[in-house]
């Protein structure tokens, strides 16, 4: 059969991935091939230091433009569903038609400071932990929608539901107004075992839970497109919409862990090593933090750092001038001229260790006043020990979330996935860190948007069960620990820590200082 005569008997799923700064659409064949994908940027406003927001008709737009870019010259009635993996910890208030009433605040957002405290004055830290799965904190939905209350009372009292950021888009798709578990579990306010709002939380709140979404699995079947978003979009009305999920379970599906046991590590701007669980999983440091998973009845065990490609880009733009000009010259990647650069200094960097808190920290430190640092800086370093730090440093903050989930689970390898984990060397570094096999996927820059048509697959009934991911992704390459840098890394590990613990009176200074 001809390849046109093939592509007639297809059938079509669309994700779509709503990171912070663009919408990516993706057409996939229900067989796991990418037809095409389009993405479509946006932008953030950044305020007043800890301040973070978005137009959602801006999502609404990108998702149009998107949609239709990617269905031309595709028969309408053969695209089956439509899904979503989306930014989390957002907080949407719209009025009873669904319209808009102030600008989103998203996960970057930490104004709402005074509310997570009272959070964990009224429920407090460990019984917040217990109930769903994440500390109180200024990230997260419920105390944004705190904020606004106490803060922008007259919107407050507008306010008919406050939604996520793909739920909203849902929303200008159905006219529903829900969510789903993963998405909920990134609120602060879901009973993560019941798998419904904590009225607990709620009631310490003091926020009526008849603004809240209503609650659904990942898989399930929303509605049809009403007319009018249908023909914004350029897809049939008989289109089913999905419900979705949020991008970090998406992340897990993406990567192929599906099952108890299975782990992967994300490397992106930020960075996580998480996996699948059939109970929801605590530590007792509250290292990690856990979401619901967009598999129905698993749950997603997890610890995040914040800045882990982010801290390779701050080295690049603050010492590689002379790197990206070549780059640009040459035609290729300045990435791949610093992997090249960071071969030139042995493992442990001669000593130098880095400390990657550009933006604070989440996972493993949980401590938002927490900056970067060189330390052990001596007169041999040159520019390549600088950048293979880093990498290093990274690293070895990832090596203590590694040792979190080794409460729990033996851990000796790892798919890797994500767009910072392109790099052979940057991969190699991790592998020699942690002490695992890493396994890298073969899209790893598409694990999330992956996920979205998956979900939408199973949800359509297309597909039978999640292990339908291996049609989508496989292993691409692996990479075992070396063992001659286990040594230097040992003492780079000891190093490390002992900084941090002696740095954090200066963390405390800093931020008493306003810096």
């Amino acid at each position: 059969m001809t390849e046109r005569g093939r592509r007639g008997l297809d059938k079509y799923l669309i994700a779509h991935d709503m990171g912070t700064s663009s919408n990516k659409a993706s057409l996939f064949t229900t067989d796991g091939r990418l037809i095409k994908s389009c993405t479509v940027s946006y932008d953030v406003h950044f305020f007043q230091k800890n301040c973070a927001e978005q137009d959602p008709l801006d999502w609404w737009n990108a998702v149009c433009t998107a949609t239709r870019k990617i269905v031309e010259g595709i028969c309408p009635a053969d695209i089956l569903g439509i899904s979503f993996s989306s930014q989390m910890q957002a907080c949407v208030i719209v009025d009873p038609k669904g319209n808009v009433l102030r600008p989103a605040m998203i996960w970057a957002d930490l104004r709402a400071e005074v509310q997570a405290r009272q959070l964990v004055e009224r429920v407090g830290e460990e019984r917040m932990y217990e109930l769903n799965g994440h500390r109180a904190s200024a990230s997260y939905s419920i105390e944004k929608l705190m904020w606004i209350r106490d803060n922008e009372p007259e919107l407050y009292g507008q306010t008919y539901k406050m939604l996520l950021a793909k739920d909203y888009i849902i929303c200008r798709l159905t006219g529903r107004f829900v969510t789903d578990y993963s998405e909920a579990s990134g609120t602060d306010a879901f009973d993560l075992r019941r798998l419904e709002w904590s009225r607990e939380i709620l009631d310490a709140a003091e926020i009526e839970e008849e603004k809240m979404p209503e609650l659904h699995a990942s898989t399930d079947v929303i509605g049809q497109m009403l007319p009018e978003a249908a023909a914004a979009l350029g897809i049939a009305p008989e289109t089913k919409v999905v419900c979705g999920g949020g991008d970090g379970p998406c992340s897990a599906l993406g990567a192929g862990s599906i099952e108890k046991g299975q782990m992967f590590l994300s490397f992106g701007t930020s960075a996580w090593i998480a996996g699948t669980s059939d109970e929801v999983f605590l530590d007792k440091d509250k290292t990690l933090i856990c979401f619901g998973h967009v598999i129905p009845g698993k749950y997603m065990p997890c610890g995040t750092m914040q800045a882990a490609g982010s801290s390779y880009s701050y080295i690049k733009k603050a010492l590689c001038r002379e790197e990206e000009r070549r780059a640009e010259k040459e035609g290729t990647s300045v990435y791949d001229i610093l992997n090249r650069l960071v071969m030139r200094s042995p493992a442990g960097a001669k000593g130098l260790v880095f400390l990657p808190y550009m933006l604070g920290e989440r996972s493993p430190r949980w401590n938002p006043d927490t900056s970067g640092s060189f330390l052990g800086i001596k007169m041999e370093h040159e520019k390549c020990d600088y950048v293979r730090a880093v990498l290093e440093g990274v690293a070895m903050n990832l090596d203590l979330i590694l040792s979190a989930h080794r409460e729990h689970a033996h851990v000796e390898e790892l798919m890797l996935t994500g767009g910072g984990a392109k790099g052979n060397v940057v991969a190699q570094i991790l592998s020699d860190v942690l002490g695992v096999t890493l396994h890298r996927l073969d899209h790893v820059e598409t694990a999330t948007s992956v996920a979205a048509a998956v979900i939408a697959g199973v949800g359509v009934g297309a597909f039978r069960d999640f292990s339908v991911i291996r049609q989508f992704v496989k292993p691409e390459l692996t990479f075992h620990p070396d063992t001659h840098n286990r040594e230097a890394y040992v003492r780079q590990k000891t190093l490390f820590e002992e900084g941090y613990r002696c740095l954090r009176a200066y963390y405390e200074l800093e931020s008493r200082f306003g810096l």
